[in-house]
């Protein structure tokens, strides 16, 4: 049995990850493709005062419970199934339930760190950075955090002012320079996303390199 392509998919907040991530695995339909995605393996925080959970920097590498991430991929790397966790957005906390991930030819594994966590990194065989506009991903992520997340316009702000934008500088951006494949323009990029997607089946279909 040959061990399932791992890809890793970083980018900015809101550049388009997720969209990249849906286009891949419809284009791949004919493939087991298994997706995690790192915004599920934030820290427990309900053991704090909500008002304190929600001047937590979510965007910096110790908000997210890497250990349980990285078993996990290689959890699925090793043919199991795992029980990935659902986040609460609005609670900052994780909710009793689990989703089911089975295993497949294909890991895709996205969030805004995976390119600079070195232990996430080093399991991944085909890495991407999905880049896009900073004016593009600021509107963006207003939309979603305010509809879809339970944010009030002056929090959603102020929290990018003093978390997003300064860890997107120190962290997300460097992580660039990890990338096999850059995506520009964000999920709407088909082109390069049709290159992408021409690579991972290719790389599928090339015979195991015997290892040494």
């Amino acid at each position: 049995m040959s061990s399932p392509l791992v890809v890793g998919i970083a980018g900015g907040t809101a550049s388009g990850k997720t969209t990249v991530c849906r286009k891949i695995r419809e284009a791949l339909a004919d493939c087991r493709v298994a997706f995690i995605d790192q915004d599920s393996y934030y820290r427990d925080l309900q053991d704090i005062p909500l008002e304190e959970r929600r001047q937590v920097n979510f965007d910096h590498p110790d908000a997210f419970d890497t250990e349980l991430l990285v078993r996990h991929l290689k959890e699925l790397k090793q043919g199991r199934a795992i029980e990935k966790p659902v986040y609460d957005f609005i609670t900052c906390s994780r909710q009793s339930g689990t989703v089911r991930v089975d295993p497949g030819d294909i890991i895709l594994i996205e969030g805004i760190l995976v390119l600079h966590m070195k232990e996430v990194r080093e399991e991944t065989e085909v890495k991407v950075y999905v880049d896009a506009d900073d004016d593009l991903r600021i509107l963006r992520r207003l939309t979603r955090d305010i509809k879809e997340r339970g944010g009030d316009f002056d929090h959603v702000v102020n929290q990018y002012l003093r978390h997003v934008r300064p860890m997107h500088m120190g962290f997300v951006e460097p992580s660039k320079h990890h990338a096999d494949i850059i995506v520009p323009h964000g999920g709407n990029n088909e082109i390069a996303i049709g290159m992408l997607v021409g690579a991972l089946r290719a790389r599928l279909a090339a015979p195991p390199v015997p290892r040494k």
